[in-house]
């Protein structure tokens, strides 16, 4: 008997319980109908709940904040000494029983180096220094970011040292970065595998979504702290180039919703007094532009889209965006005084399931109907993804297409075009490109191989589901090529088939093997070309570094054999498929392969077609290729002429250009044109 006693104090000894709780902590500013904060509550004026289930408030706080500005300025009467170099942190969380930040207010200023020329980065300094010196009060702590480089840099955490911060500012003013090693090219590294893209580094290049996701990351650094945090975000604009990847827009914001970040934008570029043909750094545009005032609205088109996006992440996080000033430092200001006291509630939620679904919260107080609250409205619940089934993966797919907040953890780049089969009908190619390095390879069978699943669907302008595609990707690499993953994307390809008109499609795609995804959606228009008359009617302009022959292809989608089968690819031809390039990056070791349609539907006879590709850099033309001259229409209802180029991209030097491709009809006096940015590395 006391043997068994033995064993079993020994087997309760060995036991381990495990229990997790998630606590969740929210932000609530409470004000009366003036606007005027409200103080002196406590947890027990508060009713919380989470999706309609009462929640316990287990920890709360006021944090009672300074809205006076400083008496007097605070003169620094030496000019601060720029450090030798600067030493990159990081934004340093809480422990328990550090009230470091408590009654104070986090101003985070965030310098995006690389949406910013020279002369706007020396207004937005000295802006950051002169509130340091006359507005910052003792209720305020700074910390100090930037862009560059690829990646988010932390110079100095939330400090009120403004000694310390002054001399941080100083030294990015001198340049401290110049002697940072440069990043390697990967053009030294040997080129084994046909089946991917260009190298990774195109995405730090010339892809479009990379301030957005700098800017993401930022939020999310400041997301470790659970008091108010306003990122002042200083850029000259935010240009986008290309497709306008409209998920990762949504996802910047959502991700600084849930951290508790609102962005100010400041445009650092001031005041702008453009003129109408622009200014001394660019050539005139020439044509009849130039006289009919359209060149003078692209002038202004271009800096309204440039400050659209900073008015809508700071419209839809809770700041406010600074356009058209030069007084930057009032930019500051008024973040710095948009923050007033406010209370903190934490409460340990009673949903313990791991699921990633989006969590409604309410807060309002029992005795007083008529106060606002502005808080956190929601949040998404953690996941484990190994742990789910079949049908929970499914499941997390469909949501995730289906809900307003993109994921976003996965890179993607898309390109979509059309080229009309028809009359009525056009294929719309769609090529999906997705960084190697991001991907997770397993080992199954003896081989390697990466499993990725895809979903995507088209809606037209009304919200109606016009098509949409399920597919699972299984690719299986060799020794040689699943060594190239490592740095090389992968690309994957389907189509449509619609009708003209105004469309949104928004793909997913998710690494089976982590759960990791991606989201792009963006819009785009299928014109009518049967109605055009004053230009010669052309299909999307394809540029490509990339023909594959399709029996050597990694994967088909089941969705384009479907498709194929009633209407050809028109990307194939004798079984080599032509590859768009996503990101608009060409390596000087590769030609460059042009490809476009045109059709003479009421011509009888045909009529030769000459089409010719020109590179701008600047103002300055640097290339243009002879003239392709073509008859070989195809033999259907619209008499289609498919034209291809090849240019040699050796002799130029790496570098962003502007592409034009021209088409003209001499017979009828017709021409088209097209053109789109693209970079050249070496």
């Amino acid at each position: 008997m006391r043997l068994s006693w033995i064993l079993l104090a020994s087997c309760l000894c060995q036991a381990q319980f495990k229990t997790t709780t998630q606590l969740v902590v929210e932000t609530v500013t409470v004000k009366d109908k003036s606007g005027k904060p409200i103080t002196g509550l406590t947890a027990k004026d508060f009713v919380l709940t989470e999706d309609g289930v009462a929640q316990e408030i287990k920890f709360f706080e006021f944090q009672k904040l300074d809205t006076a500005q400083a008496t007097e300025p605070i003169v620094v009467t030496t000019k601060p000494t720029p450090l030798a170099r600067l030493t990159r942190t990081q934004i340093s969380g809480e422990s328990p029983g550090d009230f470091k930040y408590r009654d104070r207010r986090l101003l985070g200023l965030y310098f995006d180096l690389t949406a910013m020329q020279v002369p706007d980065q020396l207004r937005a300094f000295e802006a950051a220094k002169r509130f340091v010196r006359t507005q910052m009060t003792a209720a305020d702590l700074m910390a100090i970011m930037a862009f560059q480089g690829g990646s988010v840099q932390v110079f100095q955490d939330f400090t009120g040292d403004r000694s310390k911060l002054l001399s941080v500012i100083e030294t990015l003013i001198v340049g401290e970065d110049e002697n940072a090693p440069s990043d390697s090219s990967d053009a030294s590294r040997a080129d084994t595998g046909a089946a991917f893209g260009q190298n990774d580094s195109e995405f730090n290049i010339f892809f479009t979504d990379r301030p957005l996701a700098a800017l993401q990351t930022a939020a999310s650094m400041l997301g470790r702290l659970s008091e108010k945090k306003s990122l002042l975000y200083f850029a000259s604009g935010l240009r986008l180039n290309g497709t306008n990847n409209q998920a990762q827009l949504n996802a910047t914001i959502n991700s600084a919703i849930r951290a508790g970040v609102s962005f100010w934008p400041i445009d650092a570029r001031g005041l702008v007094a453009a003129s109408p043909l622009g200014d001394a750094t660019r050539g005139s545009p020439g044509g009849q532009a130039m006289y009919t005032g359209a060149a003078a609205n692209a002038v202004v088109n271009n800096l309204q889209r440039s400050q659209d996006t900073l008015w809508t992440l700071a419209a839809d996080t809770g700041g406010k965006a600074f356009l058209d000033s030069n007084d930057l430092e009032r930019g500051i200001v008024n973040a710095q005084r948009a923050v007033e006291s406010y209370y903190v509630l934490g409460y340990n939620t009673t949903n313990s399931n791991e699921d990633e679904k989006f969590r409604k919260i309410q807060i309002s107080l029992k005795s007083n109907e008529n106060a606002v609250l502005d808080y956190r409205k929601g949040y998404y619940g953690s996941k484990k993804f190994q742990k789910f089934t079949s049908a929970d993966k499914e499941r997390q797919l469909e949501d995730a297409l289906r809900l307003g907040d993109p994921v976003t953890d996965l890179t993607i780049a898309m390109e979509t075009g059309y080229f009309q089969l028809n009359r009525a009908e056009y294929y719309v190619p769609v090529v999906l490109k997705i960084p190697g390095s991001e991907l997770v390879l397993a080992r199954r069978g003896g081989a390697e191989r990466t499993l990725i699943d895809f979903l995507g669907e088209v809606k037209d302008e009304y919200g109606t589901t016009i098509s949409n595609i399920r597919d699972k990707v299984d690719i299986k690499l060799s020794g040689a090529t699943a060594a190239e993953l490592t740095r090389r994307p992968i690309e994957y390809d389907t189509g449509f088939t619609l009708l003209p008109g105004k469309y949104r499609i928004k793909f997913l795609a998710r690494d089976a093997e982590t759960g990791r995804m991606g989201t792009y959606e963006t819009a785009f228009v299928i014109p009518n070309l049967n109605r055009e008359t004053q230009r010669i009617p052309i299909s999307s302009v394809v540029l490509s570094s990339q023909r594959v022959d399709m029996r050597e292809a990694l994967f088909n989608a089941a969705k384009d054999k479907t498709a194929q089968a009633q209407y050809p690819n028109p990307l194939v031809h004798e079984g080599i498929k032509l590859i768009p390039s996503v990101t608009r990056v060409f390596s000087k070791s590769k030609d460059m392969y042009v490809y476009l349609q045109t059709h003479q539907q009421e011509a009888e006879p045909a009529r030769p077609m000459f089409t010719y590709v020109t590179l701008y850099r600047g103002a300055e033309k640097v290339f243009e290729s002879t003239p392709f001259g073509t008859i070989d229409v195809q033999q259907n209802r619209l008499k289609t002429i498919p034209m291809q180029l090849q240019l040699p991209l050796s002799s130029l030097e790496p570098g962003e250009y502007l592409c034009q491709v021209t088409v003209l009809d001499p017979k009828s006096q017709k021409a088209a044109y097209w053109q789109a940015p693209v970079f050249l590395v070496p």
